[in-house]
């Protein structure tokens, strides 16, 4: 069901409430709802079919955006969906199991057990035998682990749980979700949001979590978003790395200003010390990130050509094929302290994207916002690459 003109709307929905129906009968099930249009249509449709007898919840385990909890709270009791939703504080949980790891998959993996921890309990409290998950088909086509991906990797989810598992977009790619939500009547700012990562940030806090990292990003991530919503992209966010400077590469410096035609002295190139997932080969893989900045005689960053800037990314492709990223430099303090990356990208489906050429005066200005909020953040980078060889995410 990937074309969108084969795709019946309407009786989609109606199939999945008589399923729903059928499946649970007079049971209790339980929904984590984020406020992504994912789990917020799978409560609807949910709801449409048992009743009061869903309990929605919302886990806030402290990666999520400024304000998030109490803004999806009060978005998804208001008419016209009126789900009842309960917050459940699991910031202590999180941060405790998160904060020892670096690794990626080490972070996902805390995350997940966390995660189904928490509604363990309250399913066990309440007497759900169900849980209610948003998981979508690109979810399971993913090249990454997936915190809500479980009966498809064989964990048997009542054994380990207790509770039986009900997917009712997992044939749905994001944009046929997207119709199914405004079909049911949700509204735009809930059918048309931007996906949002399951372990939230703690996937864009790259490497080690602190509270101190965490706290720049979150702000950051503010900032970027109200910067970049104007250009509707599908997905824009920004990610934090730590302060290290990164390594020269003289011959990438080299042959990226023969690509853009401009004089060695006014290209610098590098290497971060973090590494960021990616696609080679078709093949999941932790990458190294390249940096690139293009600068005047005053050592100050300057707008970049777009198309040229595609030449340098072959480039690297064919040249440095260990490489997932490819950053550009938007902004410097002299003074140390962490990266700060922006991402903003264009798709339909997820599966492949595109960079979006957001103009450079709005990047100047989201880096001029970020520095004079985020007193420890020293670089801001803006993310060239397209996937693949990236991820949409670093993590």
């Amino acid at each position: 069901m990937s074309r969108m003109e084969d795709f019946d709307v309407s009786a989609f929905i109606d199939l999945q409430i008589q399923t729903i129906k059928e499946s649970l009968g007079e049971e209790k099930a339980l929904v984590a709802v984020s406020g992504g249009v994912d789990s917020t249509v799978s409560a609807v449709l949910t709801r449409r079919a048992i009743g009061d007898n869903l309990l929605c919840v919302f886990i806030d385990d402290n990666f999520m955006r400024l304000g998030e909890a109490e803004q999806v709270k009060i978005m998804l009791s208001s008419e016209p969906l009126s789900l009842p939703v309960e917050v459940l504080n699991e910031r202590q949980r999180f941060m405790d199991a998160l904060s020892d790891f670096n690794d990626a998959d080490d972070k996902r993996e805390a995350f997940s057990e966390k995660f189904y921890q928490a509604l363990r309990e309250k399913a066990e409290l309440e007497g759900c035998n169900y849980l209610v998950q948003g998981t979508i088909k690109a979810d399971i086509d993913e090249t990454k682990n997936r915190h809500n991906i479980l009966e498809q990797i064989g964990i048997d989810t009542v054994e380990k749980y207790g509770f039986k598992i009900i997917e009712p977009l997992k044939t749905l790619y994001k944009h046929q979700v997207r119709a199914v939500a405004r079909e049911i009547g949700m509204p735009p700012e809930l059918s048309e949001r931007q996906p949002f990562p399951g372990p939230g940030l703690s996937i864009r806090v790259v490497g080690q979590i602190t509270p101190e990292k965490l706290d720049e990003l979150k702000k950051a991530t503010f900032i970027v978003e109200e910067q970049l919503d104007p250009y509707s992209p599908s997905q824009y966010f920004a990610a934090i790395f730590s302060g290290e400077t990164p390594k020269e590469l003289k011959v990438l410096r080299r042959d990226a200003a023969k690509i853009l035609g401009m004089s060695e002295n006014r290209v610098r190139a590098g290497i971060l010390g973090e590494k960021a997932t990616g696609i080679i080969n078709d093949k999941r893989v932790y990458g190294t990130i390249l940096t690139i900045a293009l600068i005047d005689s005053g050592d100050h960053s300057i707008q970049p050509d777009y198309e040229k800037i595609k030449g340098i990314s072959g480039y690297i492709g064919d040249n440095y094929p260990e490489a997932t990223r490819l950053l550009l430099l938007v902004d410097k303090k002299e003074t140390p302290g962490f990266i700060v990356s922006i991402r903003a990208v264009k798709t339909r489906d997820f599966r492949t994207v595109e960079v979006m050429p957001i103009p450079w005066t709005t990047l100047k200005e989201a880096a001029i916002k970020i520095f004079d909020s985020c007193p420890n953040v020293s670089r801001i980078y803006y993310d060239i690459t397209p996937k693949p060889p990236a991820t949409i995410e670093y993590e």
